[in-house]
């Protein structure tokens, strides 16, 4: 058995690999700060579009009156505890008309940042804080942040292309953009991992189940399915792991010892494959989105694959 202790180039710490047949484990994590620190502010968002909404001043009915300003919008306005459309529009949701012809593109990001309520808000926080802070311990926070702005960018790309009569919050996106990093990272590096089999299974389940929940009213999922390809591609390139053989060779002081590759072919061409596929999606989809096209038009049943209403949560 050889182990080699490896700098951490974002300043987190070290990773221990350890070899015991072609296997490779992390020994020494990297403190997450970056996943706490967005779950807080998302928090912080939340209570600040609830402080603009003053439901009490603009509306005769609201839930909770006794948080004065902080009050709910009723339950036939926003089942979910949570603030106006009108409201959500105002502080940054995404809405293609104004992307689209009032070139606010802004929006593709800060609506990863609002919430339609405060169940809305738990929900995607819990799942975030339990998929983040693996990712953020084993691979730091650079890798796993870029993958979940970029990720939830994505995710907003493809609800404009397919949902141009609602405005969508939330940071769905984001997440599934981490569990198709997760999947993208456990292909990339199969031969580094125990039961790998099972945990293909587990991780297709958990995506299948979320995919289908997202067909429900009142749900996003063309962000979802945006945000999960996005992070699918980009843990090709972030997330992949060296050779177990290499760690052995690079440390070996011994002459005349064989030198390995970094990586294998299989990494090699799927780390290529995905930076291609990812360029021209993501530059396409910008395109066609302030072009101001709609995939509807070529896609015929593409449009059960989300609910559509005027307000969507992702």
């Amino acid at each position: 058995m050889l182990s080699t202790a490896e700098e951490d180039p974002e300043g987190g710490g070290t990773e221990r690999r350890v070899g015991n047949g072609g296997v490779t484990t992390p020994d020494v994590r990297w403190t997450s700060w970056l996943i706490p620190t967005v779950v807080i502010a998302n928090v912080v968002v939340f209570i600040s579009v609830m402080y603009a909404n003053d439901c009490p001043h603009k509306s005769h009915r609201c839930f909770a009156k006794f948080l004065g300003r902080f009050s709910f919008e009723s339950f036939k306005k926003n089942p979910l505890l949570g603030p106006s459309s009108s409201t959500l529009e105002k502080m940054g949701a995404l809405a293609w008309g104004k992307i689209v012809h009032e070139r606010q593109g802004w929006r593709l990001l800060t609506c990863m940042w609002l919430h339609a309520g405060v169940i809305h808000l738990l929900t995607n926080m819990f799942c975030v804080a339990f998929i983040g802070f693996r990712l953020e311990q084993q691979f730091g926070f650079v890798r796993v942040g870029t993958i979940y702005l970029v990720s939830g960018f994505c995710g907003s790309i493809l609800s404009c292309l397919f949902l141009q009569n609602a405005i969508s919050v939330g940071a769905s996106s984001a997440l599934f953009g981490l569990l198709g990093a997760m999947l993208s990272e456990l292909l990339i590096n199969w031969t580094t991992y125990d039961n790998k089999g099972v945990a293909l299974i587990m991780l297709l389940v958990i995506v299948g189940v979320n995919l289908g929940l997202g067909t429900l009213p009142p749900v996003d999922n063309f962000a979802h399915i945006g945000g999960f390809l996005g992070g699918f591609l980009l843990g090709f390139l972030l997330l992949i792991h060296p050779q177990f053989e290499w760690e052995e060779n690079r440390v070996s002081l011994m002459p005349g010892s064989i030198v390995k590759p970094k990586y294998n072919t299989c990494q090699f061409v799927l780390c290529i494959a995905a930076s291609i596929v990812f360029v021209v999606g993501f530059v396409t989809g910008l395109v066609l989105l302030f072009r101001g096209d709609n995939l509807n038009r070529y896609c015929n049943w593409c449009h059960k694959l989300s609910y559509s209403v005027k307000s969507q949560w992702s």
